[in-house]
């Protein structure tokens, strides 16, 4: 029997509120992926960082569904009209979730730290000005600053305080945001990476990164990622060559069809 998932003529919604969309999907359809794998990791908590609609958290409940033994969960988002509506889907599909009105984890972080199992995140990652970033209503969904990274860099240090030891966060993230670039920047902090769903539509190429951290992890010379007890160096997939080839696909692509 297929996993369950939130049903779009169920999910909520208002004017000042993100609807679900192609990143929404590609971020639910990494999370079906993995679900034999959240499943065998047990979480006790369960946190998204924007919950717009309520789609995602919605989704993840209903996944994992009576197997996640008890599992809480927790989601915030800075738009009080998305707390509302995110409410309004999970009670549409009988499921439950602490939902915060505040940006990203703010007045949570003493409470949370070290103790998320399982963190989602579709961050506003869309290349603005600056100016744009912050704003009221659902202008605070996309609007990323400059490249997209504004928001998700603010997200990424509280995203390693609130995860747990056995922690995983899942990343929606846009080739503009230079994903090599920020996966290099969690490894740094003993996180290993990879793609679990690459999409690409005609206005964007979107990237569903899961982190988890690696006490193996080792940076060689050429900053490369190697796991010393696992696999060498050389055998690694890591997300590094996964988007080396997805470039190679697209560029492939192009030139075939011109």
């Amino acid at each position: 029997m297929s996993a369950r998932i939130a049903q779009i003529r169920l999910v909520s919604s208002h004017p000042e509120v993100y609807e679900p969309c192609d990143d929404s999907f590609a971020l639910v359809d990494a999370l079906l992926a993995d679900r034999k794998n959240l499943l065998e990791h047990r979480p006790t908590l369960c946190m998204e960082i924007g919950c717009g609609s309520g789609y995602v958290i919605t989704s993840l409940m209903l996944m994992l569904g009576e197997e996640a033994n008890g599992a809480q969960f927790i989601a915030t988002d800075i738009n009080h009209h998305a707390i509302r509506v995110t409410q309004e889907t999970m009670e549409a599909h009988g499921v439950h979730a602490e939902l915060v009105n505040t940006d990203i984890a703010s007045g949570l972080e003493n409470r949370l730290t070290g103790s998320v199992d399982v963190l989602v995140v579709n961050p506003p990652y869309v290349p603005t000005p600056e100016e744009e970033v912050g704003h009221e209503g659902i202008a605070s969904a996309w609007a990323g600053g400059e490249n997209g990274r504004s928001v998700i860099d603010k997200i990424l240090p509280i995203a390693d305080r609130l995860l747990s030891k056995r922690g995983w966060l899942y990343l929606v993230t846009l080739t503009a945001n230079n994903p090599s670039q920020i996966c290099r920047q969690m490894r740094k902090k003993g996180y290993a990476s990879r793609i679990v769903v690459q999409r690409s539509t005609e206005e964007e190429s979107l990237h569903i990164i899961k982190f988890w951290k690696d006490s193996d992890i080792e940076v060689d010379a050429k900053d490369v990622v190697t796991n010393s007890n696992s696999v060498p160096a050389g055998v690694m997939d890591t997300v590094f060559s996964q988007l080396q080839r997805l470039s190679f696909w697209r560029s492939s692509d192009s030139n075939s069809s011109s």
